[in-house]
Parts: C-alpha cells; sequence; structure tokens
C-alpha cells in the first residue's frame, strides 16, 4: 500500500487526510465558518506602526489586523538586492522570502494610513491575527512565481543534477524578465511546453492582480487562493501518489476536470467513493484524529508520552510505562526512548504542533545511547516541510526543539479551552471549597440580628457539607449565633457558591 489521499467533502467543512502505507501522515481541515485564508492577496492600509516591534498592523478587511515584521517588508529592496532563502527552495514552500541584505527602520518606511499591497503567510493562531509579507508569490501546478524576485530555483527535492540542469536551462528559456521562479518537485520529467504554459498562465493572474490593485480601494481581498480541495491536488497529488479518494460526486467532477486539463495522465488514480460507510472511517482517519486529541499517546512496546501544552511551548514526557525490557535496565531504556523518538517526530506532524517543544526523555547513563536517540530523532523529523531545529539531548534527557508553525495546531482547531475550568485542566476539589466557605463565614462578624445564614453552592459540595463536614457547620453556627442552610444548586460551578446573611 503506497501514498492515498483522502477528501471528505460535507457543508460545513472539508477534510484532507494523507496516507503512507496506511499510516496517516497529514490531516489538513476548511470549514465554512473559519475560512484559510493562507495565500490570499489584499490591498491593505497601516493601522499601526511599532518601531520598537520593527512592525505594524495592517488592515486587511478581516475581523483581526495582519502583523507584518520589517523582514517581510521589500519596499526598500531592488530585485537584484534580493537572495532567495535557500532553505524555503529547500522545502518547496508556496510562500517564499527573500532575504534583504540591508534594510531601513520601519518606520521610515511606513506611515498610519499608507496602502501596501500584502500577502497572508500565517493564517491566524490562537489571540494572533494573520501574518502578512509584501513578497507575493503565486504557486502554479509546476512552478511557483515570484514577480519582485529575479531568481530561479529547484526544488532540493529532485535529487538528480541532470534533471535539476534541465529544469533550470528551460527556465531561462521561457521566464519573463525581472521575475523570479521556483521548480516546484512536481516538474520532475516535465515538458518545457507545460512549464511555459504555467509562466504565461502566473503572468496573466498577476495582471488581473495588478489589475484589481489600482481599481479598488483600501482594504480589499485582490486574490484568493484556491480551495482546500484543489489546492491539495495541485500541490500534493504528484506521481508517488497511488490513489485519490473523493466522496463528494460534485467536487469529485469537478477535479477530475482541473486534473484532465494540467496532468490528464493521472486521472485514473482519482477514485469516488460511494459506499455507505464514511470514507475516514473506512480508511482508519477518524480514530487516528481521535488518538491525535488525547494528552496521552501508547507506544507498541508498551510505553507512553504525556504531551502538554502551554503558552509559550509545548512539552514532551518520554515514559516506559508497561514495557519493561527482557536484560539490563540501560537496553530497556535505549529501546523505549528510540520508539518514543519516531512517535515524537511523528505527533509534532500530525498535529501541527509548532513553536518551541520540550522532549523529557528518560535518563540514559551512556553517551553513545543518548546520541542514537538524537540522531533517531534527526532522522525522524528529516521528512517534515516545516523548518526545525533540534538540540542535542542534555545530560538531563532534554532535547529542544525549534518547529515552525505551519498552521494552527489540531487541538487549537478542534478545540477550545475547557469552560469549566477555565483551561488549566482541573478544578478545586469540593473539600478546599468548603473551607474557603468556612472561612468565609468566619468573616462574617457577629451580631445579634443574625438568624440565617444561606449557601447555595455545586451539589458535591452541599454533600460534603452536610455529611463528613457536619460538625465543622455545627461549630460555625455557634460561634456566629445563627442557623446554617445548606443549598444544593446544579447550575453553579463546583467552585462557585452564594453566601447570604438573613
Amino acid at each position: 500500500m503506497g501514498i492515498e489521499i483522502a477528501i471528505t467533502v460535507t457543508r460545513e467543512e472539508t477534510r484532507v487526510a494523507v496516507l503512507d502505507g496506511g499510516v496517516v501522515t497529514d490531516l489538513f481541515g476548511d470549514r465554512a465558518k473559519h475560512k484559510d485564508f493562507v495565500g490570499n492577496i489584499y490591498k491593505g492600509r497601516v493601522a499601526k506602526v511599532l518601531p520598537g516591534m520593527q512592525a505594524a498592523f495592517v488592515d486587511i478587511g478581516l475581523e483581526k489586523a495582519a502583523f507584518l515584521h520589517a523582514s517581510d517588508l521589500s519596499m526598500d529592496a531592488e530585485p537584484g538586492d534580493m537572495l532567495v532563502d535557500a532553505e524555503e527552495d529547500d522545502k518547496d514552500s508556496d510562500m517564499l522570502r527573500p532575504k534583504r541584505q540591508s534594510a531601513k527602520p520601519i518606520e521610515q518606511l511606513l506611515s498610519e494610513g499608507q496602502e501596501l499591497m500584502v500577502q497572508i503567510s500565517k493564517g491566524p493562531i490562537g489571540t494572533k491575527g494573520s501574518r502578512v509579507t509584501t513578497y507575493v508569490s503565486l504557486p502554479g501546478r509546476y512552478l511557483v512565481f515570484m514577480p519582485n524576485v529575479e531568481h530561479i530555483g529547484v526544488s532540493r527535492r529532485i535529487p538528480r543534477d541532470e534533471e535539476r540542469a534541465r529544469l533550470k536551462d528551460i527556465m531561462r528559456r521561457v521566464r519573463r524578465p525581472g521575475c523570479g521562479y521556483i521548480v516546484r518537485t512536481v516538474s520532475e520529467g516535465v515538458k518545457e511546453d507545460e512549464l511555459k504554459s504555467d509562466v504565461d498562465f502566473l503572468h496573466v493572474l498577476w495582471q488581473d492582480i495588478l489589475t484589481n490593485r489600482e481599481q479598488l480601494g483600501a482594504p480589499a481581498l485582490l486574490h484568493t487562493d484556491l480551495s482546500l480541495s484543489f489546492r491539495v491536488v495541485r500541490d500534493l497529488f504528484g506521481k508517488k501518489v497511488d490513489r485519490l479518494w473523493i466522496d463528494s460526486r460534485r467536487e469529485f467532477e469537478a477535479i477530475r476536470d482541473f486534473v484532465q486539463r494540467f496532468s490528464p495522465e493521472q486521472t485514473s488514480r482519482l477514485h469516488f467513493y460511494d459506499k455507505d460507510e464514511p470514507l475516514f472511517d473506512h480508511l482508519g482517519v477518524e480514530q487516528e484524529i481521535a488518538r491525535a486529541m488525547n494528552r496521552k499517546v501508547w507506544l507498541k512496546s508498551g510505553g507512553y508520552l504525556v504531551i502538554d501544552h502551554t503558552e509559550a511551548m509545548t512539552v514532551i514526557d518520554v515514559n516506559t510505562g508497561r514495557f519493561v525490557g527482557k536484560r539490563d535496565q540501560e537496553e530497556t531504556i535505549l529501546r523505549n526512548n528510540l520508539e518514543a523518538a519516531k512517535e515524537v517526530a511523528y505527533q509534532l506532524k500530525l498535529r501541527g504542533i509548532g513553536g518551541i517543544i520540550i522532549v523529557d526523555f528518560i535518563d540514559m547513563e551512556r553517551e553513545k545511547n543518548r546520541e542514537k536517540v538524537y540522531h533517531a530523532l534527526v532522522d525522524a523529523m528529516a521528512s517534515d516541510k516545516a523548518r526545525t531545529r533540534i538540540s542535542r539531548i542534555s545530560d538531563l534527557g532534554l532535547i529542544e526543539i525549534s518547529r515552525e508553525r505551519v498552521r494552527e495546531d489540531l487541538l487549537r482547531s478542534l478545540s477550545e479551552p475547557c469552560r469549566y475550568c477555565e483551561g488549566r485542566g482541573y478544578t478545586k476539589s469540593p473539600t478546599t471549597v468548603v473551607y474557603e466557605i468556612f472561612r468565609e463565614i468566619r468573616r462574617i462578624e457577629p451580631s445579634a440580628d443574625h438568624q440565617r445564614i444561606v449557601i447555595g453552592t455545586h451539589p458535591t459540595v452541599a454533600e460534603l457539607l452536610q455529611d463528613e463536614e457536619r460538625h465543622g457547620v455545627e461549630i460555625l453556627e455557634r460561634d456566629c449565633s445563627a442557623k446554617i442552610i445548606v443549598t444544593p444548586d446544579s447550575q453553579l460551578h463546583l467552585e462557585q457558591y452564594d453566601l447570604v446573611v438573613i
């Protein structure tokens, strides 16, 4: 079983899963209420310039203003002064950012109310708005077009030097003067006329965007990228994909027409799924999504990972669990850590976790074993398209990973902080709440006017007050010279209570 792509479409959302050998390796989703804006191009208006952060907020017509950093601003750079980031080229990314060799402070380049054309490079994550760049790039089937960068690059995922040289020679002949192009991985073996067709198509698209920029006032949407289904077909449906399943007849026919137009030889690998069992159930994707939402992830050997999210980072703890090994302790720990290293890489990619990640492996005494675990993690992360940096394992068994936030992670996109515990992951114990109530009662100054103290509280706390803590209630009644009445209220939060003195 090779690589398969499954697209399931409903009225409210589109979901995509990529499977390699039956194992889910990537998950994507786009909901009608929360559209993916990455790749969209806008005519925006600068809302605020922040010299202290070398950044600006740009009004592009969305709910939250977009964030523009000085490194994403190309206004003072000529095409000849720009260099394409080789690492982006290496990853065959759609959003390519040249490096400026020198730049003025952002307050000398932008002013409030100024209009400029920007492209969303990262969608909103958590409470943050979208991140935008003025380095516009347009992805096509075979090429990524960079209208303001004079550069030709070839994806390093095309391994053969002869093929890379052939593609560069073709692009030198068919390119538009003053423009840049990245030849994508799917271009391997593609003929010159197909590349030229992509050049022409992207040039016409760019001219339409420029026309819209002149005619529309800011803020305005100038260009919308393809829907999720079509982006997947454009970006992922290459020669290595054995089958692409679609469970919507309408979407299947639209994608079939799209593929017949651009890659007719791949049409036979498109399949309409019409069975009664849902597509994601049939392929085991729903089960994998549920597993990816769990805090605890079991390893085949019996060990497990615990994945916790904080505001600033993600912490992954490795445990042996039921795995006890067969020989000595060091070998048992090494085997568990090696298996965990592969699972950590898989979970980071599947869940879309980015930012700072700390992995707490089980302590190993031997330096060579720590090196084995480190290299196992590096090898497992090698296929990850997101940019990553991995530190060597410390004496405490910790590895630090910095992973680019490509999109909002699965947990945040499919869930929200618990309204009951407010995202803490725990609540006060009923005993703690009872003692808080006792302290509140003791704050009441004794008075002859007091006849009753009425306490409204959660049923669990009320039961504790009327049973185990009844003696404490009686002592308070004597000290306060008042009758204490406990009233259960299921509408109250476990930590909430109402106290009324009558």
